[in-house]
């Protein structure tokens, strides 16, 4: 079998073009975006073992399983992230809470941040890559988790302590920043079906997907500086919601941003007084 005949087999499979390509190119060894390599090479010959495992790649993710687990990795701003059903997969979304942070953050900084239910490290690791004179603390409560963003860490070489915990128990800290993509869909919402790959824990937060946002909001008042900043990540229809707790918690100056697709994605408001 050649490898556009291996292609058209992962196609009758449902497989988008794209994934089957990059699940190609992880099979036998090429790296993922060299796609142009396949269109060069498409009658080469594909030995019977490395077609197997295609076949084995292009059925886990015709069964609804992210890319990013089987090939193991997913870019998030640039940075190259170990990924596993550990941690969610870092969406493109969360590069606006990212964004976000960065603009309030001095090139030179060297603030304190903290980065709640930190996941794979992806919105701690960013920000140390981009503002390295930050110091930058990542929670989560699963132990798994932190493994996986610990090893990023490592791999990355930055700098980032990582400690579990459920959002800011345990700690008398203050930060410049708290940002968090805590856990923001309802319980009953249906789109959980489609994530059954991811945990479960890192998705779902009570009756109105809202549970988790509450605590944080909460919890951070006396753990923000003075003019310090709270940023959470929520769903497509919370930001109203989020703003109004933001402002009931005593915040100033809350606002939202909008992602890629224009859509209200990231609330956030400043402590204005000593907490």
């Amino acid at each position: 079998m050649t490898l556009a005949q291996a292609l058209t087999a992962a196609a009758t499979l449902g497989l988008d073009r794209l994934d089957a390509q990059v699940l190609l190119l992880h099979a036998i060894g090429q790296a993922e975006t060299d796609r142009a390599w396949l269109l060069a090479h498409d009658d080469d010959a594909l030995e019977s073992v490395r077609h197997d495992a295609y076949l084995g790649l292009c059925q886990r993710r015709a069964a609804g399983e992210p890319l990013a687990y089987i090939v193991g990795h997913k870019e998030f701003f640039g940075l190259r992230l170990a990924v596993d059903r550990r941690v969610l997969v870092p969406r493109p979304d969360t590069e606006t809470l990212v964004e976000w942070a960065l603009e309030i953050l001095p090139m030179l900084s060297t603030a304190r941040v903290v980065d709640l239910g930190t996941g794979s490290g992806a919105i701690a690791l960013a920000i140390k890559e981009h503002r390295p004179g930050t110091q930058v603390e990542a929670v989560d409560a699963s132990a798994g988790a932190l493994e996986v963003a610990g090893g990023n860490a490592t791999a990355l070489g930055l700098d980032v302590h990582f400690r579990q915990a459920s959002w800011l128990q345990g700690t008398d800290a203050r930060y410049d920043l708290i940002i968090s993509n805590p856990p923001y869909v309802a319980d009953a919402d249906p789109h959980l079906a489609a994530l059954v790959h991811e945990p479960l824990g890192a998705l779902a937060a009570g009756s109105d997907g809202l549970d988790d946002i509450r605590t944080i909001i909460g919890q951070a008042p006396p753990h923000l500086m003075r003019d310090g900043w709270l940023f959470l990540e929520h769903g497509w229809d919370q930001a109203r919601a989020v703003r109004e707790l933001l402002a009931a918690a005593g915040f100033g100056k809350v606002t939202s941003r909008r992602d890629i697709q224009g859509i209200e994605r990231c609330s956030g408001g400043q402590w204005l007084e000593l907490g």
